[in-house]
């Protein structure tokens, strides 16, 4: 992990200057939209997620020929409460099996023409427990936001992000919780598979970390460096990155979005750059994008994080581009248009 070039009070200047969509591109790609060769809203979401896109980009037509997928690594010291299925060493075992070639997200990649980069956090110190106080200093935090704002380099045109790190369900049940409010009921799930006693073993910590560190927990910010992770913060860095480098984004599942919400409860247009790629079926995450107003791109079942179900919406945002910019209008193809 570099040395530290951020601070919270950095971050915070930099989220008040996140610029804004590209208007022009935006509405040249709606006026487009009205003359291809197809009737009005025909293409369902294919169509606002191409004015998002040029938006975004600040360019018209949008497209997209260098997409990214991005998967932060790192380690939780609330994974010795046994709140996962599998051991901590599963993290950097995982790890390996992304440079081997071995993951689904390493298929999903190939198949999109995505680049895939992973970067790991620090792997053998996870943070600190967070049912007896902090997850991370805020120097850590910090340091690991500005690890995450790399991820995002001159000429990449769409970014998908993603996680690995046993128990980070656990943190990101315990962010929405902090952030959003309700039972920790609400936002615990299976995460890896755990049932039963597990399950009310991951429970019992989610309430206990927002509760011993209710105090301490001033700001989202302050939220995420008390209950999140290393990678979840590289997470945090990385969209705030891409909002400033007119990169659009797509979230990945629950731990992701979790991520990501920190920006959005400390202000509510910080994710308009982003769209979530689908919907895990960890109960919390269907509850995080009503509070985000988000509705995924995809609903297919899936759970497994590593930027699997973003990687996989890249296509979505490709086709839309694509149909976008490729079809004839109708005086093109010398085709009536609507009477």
């Amino acid at each position: 992990m570099p040395e530290p070039i951020a601070t919270f009070a950095e971050m915070r200047r930099m989220l008040a200057v996140l610029p804004g969509p590209d208007v022009a591109a935006r509405d040249a790609a709606l006026a487009r939209e009205r003359l291809l060769t197809k009737p009005t809203g025909s293409l369902g979401r294919l169509e606002p997620v191409a004015a998002w896109l040029a938006a975004w980009q600040g360019r018209h037509p949008p497209d997209v020929r260098r997409p990214r997928t991005a998967v932060f690594a790192a380690n939780h010291g609330v994974a010795r409460h046994g709140v996962s299925a599998y051991p901590a060493a599963v993290t950097a075992e995982m790890v390996r099996n992304f440079a081997a070639g071995g993951a689904a997200v390493n298929q999903l990649c190939t198949t999109v023409d995505a680049d895939l980069r992973v970067y790991e956090l620090d792997l053998d110190h996870p943070t600190a427990d967070m049912t007896e106080g902090p997850a991370m200093t805020e120097e850590a935090c910090a340091r690991a936001m500005a690890y995450g704002m790399m991820a995002v380099e001159p000429g990449i045109d769409l970014l998908a992000v993603g996680e690995m790190g046993i128990a980070n369900t656990t943190a990101a049940a315990a962010l929405s919780l902090a952030l959003f409010g309700g039972a920790a009921a609400d936002w615990v799930g299976p995460g890896t598979g755990v049932a039963g006693t597990a399950l009310a073993a991951k429970k019992a910590a989610v309430e206990r970390a927002v509760a011993v560190n209710r105090a301490a927990m001033a700001d989202p910010f302050a939220v995420l460096r008390c209950v999140g992770g290393f990678e979840l913060a590289a997470i945090v860095g990385a969209v705030m990155a891409a909002r400033l480098a007119r990169t659009p984004v797509l979230l990945d599942g629950y731990a992701s979005t979790a991520a990501a919400s920190v920006l959005f409860a400390l202000d509510p247009g910080a994710l308009d750059h982003c769209l979530v790629g689908h919907r895990s079926t960890e109960p919390g995450h269907g509850r995080l994008l009503t509070r985000l107003g988000q509705e995924p791109l995809l609903d297919l079942g899936m759970r497994l994080g590593e930027g699997s179900g973003a990687t996989l919406a890249i296509a979505v945002v490709r086709a839309a581009a694509a149909c976008h910019a490729g079809m004839a209008t109708f005086a093109e193809a010398g085709v009536s248009g609507r009477t």
